[in-house]
């Protein structure tokens, strides 16, 4: 019987069938599941761009509106913390972001209006100079000159000859103005209300890693905001300053150039710089404009190893192949609007991100209680 039992356990050990071998590899699996991710991922942030370019009426003055919020939160809280009335701080914080805007556009719009066409002019003279030394390329900065001028005309008899056409065009951007202005003023005065709409709605006990998530995108806004406009201000015043000193015409309106640029990280203060070093050569000489490179380039490294450094130290720091990538990707979904826009977004969703990693990295039970949304909360009155 010893015997049987053994040969039977021996056969149904024989009889056990094996079992197949994968098809493929494991790592091949692990490859195919996070390219199954990465088109998810792509898939939806497609779907999300399509929806913001179709919706772009309602889109872009949620955007100007959290940038209007970013730039002028810490006056709203500072009026709060005197003890105002949260409508009333926030309506004279709307007016005094309607007069920083107002004031800046109107000085902007004005200078290169007043210089504009000197400015235009220098760069043909430029293209003319260039041309004589290197032939095909000065020509075609020369012909890209006069069909930029070309253009200008050409859209300025559009606008006057289709009249209605203008008409619409100013309304809507009238229309998108009041109504950022309007969601700021509630973006604002509000802003408690929303912490409280996500803390409720926000599913099991996800609500405090939302709300630290909120607050670090927006603190990445705010950073990015306060920190490239007084960069940009005082960029904007040292070229001014020694493109004055140099007698280089046109000087208030490339320091106004500069100003707009310096929200373009990289390309902007590139174009900006290379415009007035343009302008120097065709008015003022060979020498003025190597002394308006070395002013340039001056500013450039002021800000560089100084300015940034200083100004932007919390602020999300972006690896410039991120930023040309962003830019890029935003000229190409909405212009210049998109380029605007696109740098501080991109820091909005890279402090996510990095909210997300120091999570993730501290482990699931390292803090989503109460104290660590009271010490966001401070950071973010700060």
């Amino acid at each position: 019987m010893h015997n049987d039992s053994d040969g039977n356990g021996h056969g149904a050990e024989r009889e056990r069938p094996r079992t197949a071998p994968p098809l493929l590899p494991v790592e091949a699996r692990r490859a195919a599941a996070w390219c199954l991710v990465v088109l998810l991922i792509a898939t939806v942030v497609a779907l999300g761009v399509w929806l913001c370019v179709e919706l772009s009426a309602a889109v872009t003055p949620v955007l100007l509106a959290l940038l209007g919020s970013a730039l002028l939160g810490p006056l709203y809280r500072r009026l709060v913390a005197m003890r105002l009335n949260r409508s009333l701080a926030a309506g004279l914080t709307c007016a005094v972001l309607v007069l920083v805007v107002g004031g800046a556009g109107y000085i902007v719009v004005s200078a290169l209006v007043d210089t504009g066409d000197q400015i235009i002019s220098s760069l043909k003279q430029a293209a003319k100079d260039l041309s004589q030394h290197f032939g095909a390329a000065g020509t075609s900065l020369d012909d890209l000159a006069s069909k930029s001028k070309g253009l200008v005309a050409k859209f300025g008899g559009s606008a006057a000859s289709g009249l209605l056409a203008g008409v619409s065009v100013v309304g809507q951007f009238l229309a998108a103005s009041v109504l950022a202005l309007l969601l700021t003023f509630f973006f604002l005065r509000d802003s408690d209300k929303a912490v409280r709409a996500l803390n409720d709605w926000a599913p099991g006990n996800s609500a405090p890693q939302l709300e630290r998530m909120a607050r670090r995108g927006f603190q990445s806004i705010e950073g990015f905001m306060r920190g490239t406009t007084f960069i940009a201000l005082i960029d904007a015043l040292c070229i001014t300053v020694g493109l004055l000193v140099l007698r280089v015409p046109g000087a208030v309106g490339l320091g106004a150039l500069v100003f707009v640029g310096a929200y373009i990280p990289y390309l902007g203060a590139f174009i900006s710089g290379a415009v007035a070093i343009l302008v120097a050569l065709a008015d003022r000489g060979f020498v003025i404009a190597l002394w308006a490179l070395g002013v340039v380039l001056a500013v450039q490294v002021l800000e560089g190893h100084v300015l940034q450094p200083m100004i932007q130290s919390r602020t999300v720091q972006m690896h410039p192949a991120t930023v040309m990538l962003a830019i890029t990707a935003g000229a190409s979904v909405a212009g210049i609007l998109g380029m605007l826009l696109s740098v501080p977004l991109t820091a909005a969703v890279t402090g996510v991100l990095h909210e997300l990693r120091v999570h993730y990295a501290a482990g699931p039970d390292s803090g989503s209680g109460p104290d660590d949304t009271g010490s966001a909360a401070s950071a973010a009155s700060s």
